[in-house]
């Protein structure tokens, strides 16, 4: 039986491990255990009789805008539906708090582009830009992620959300 729920604390172990293997594949970017205590509140993971296989957490930047971070899931059960599920529990707590627009920073934007969201620009994401972006190696001409935002106000072309 699985679940997607918010994780235990004594978890947190399981959760650095799960992303430290897509880390040092280069999909995610490293947490140290101490950053994933602090924003633990942040995740909602998939549990099931092998453990964690997957997780996401939705960051609040500000009043109006939140990133979508840390989408994984294990190799052993991809393609299942199971990033499709994470993703949308952080979009609906998005919605519950009433943040109109939520983007993510992917080396995936067909999957996310699949779930209604649009390429923007670095440009449109001052905020992340000053806090993150500019402390990173390869901010600039080197950046391989795509900006991508979702307006949580209108239906999103049609896109099941």
């Amino acid at each position: 039986m699985y679940k997607i729920r918010k994780p235990k604390l004594s978890e947190v172990v399981q959760l650095k491990a799960l992303i430290d293997s897509a880390s040092v594949k280069g999909f995610v970017l490293p947490r140290t255990l101490e950053e994933l205590y602090e924003n633990v509140r942040d995740f909602y993971v998939y549990a099931d009789e092998s453990g964690l296989g997957g997780c996401v957490s939705l960051h609040i930047d500000m009043e109006d805008l939140a990133e979508i971070r840390t989408l994984i899931v294990r190799n052993d059960i991809r393609r299942k539906g199971i990033g499709r599920m994470l993703l949308h529990a952080v979009l609906d707590e998005a919605r519950e708090l009433s943040i109109p627009k939520v983007y993510v920073l992917t080396r995936c934007p067909d999957f996310f582009g699949k779930q209604g969201f649009q390429k923007t620009s670095l440009e449109q994401l001052p905020y992340k830009i000053r806090k993150d972006c500019a402390r990173c190696p390869k901010y600039g001409e080197t950046c391989d992620e795509v900006p991508m935002i979702l307006s949580l106000n209108n239906d999103n072309n049609g896109k099941v959300l």
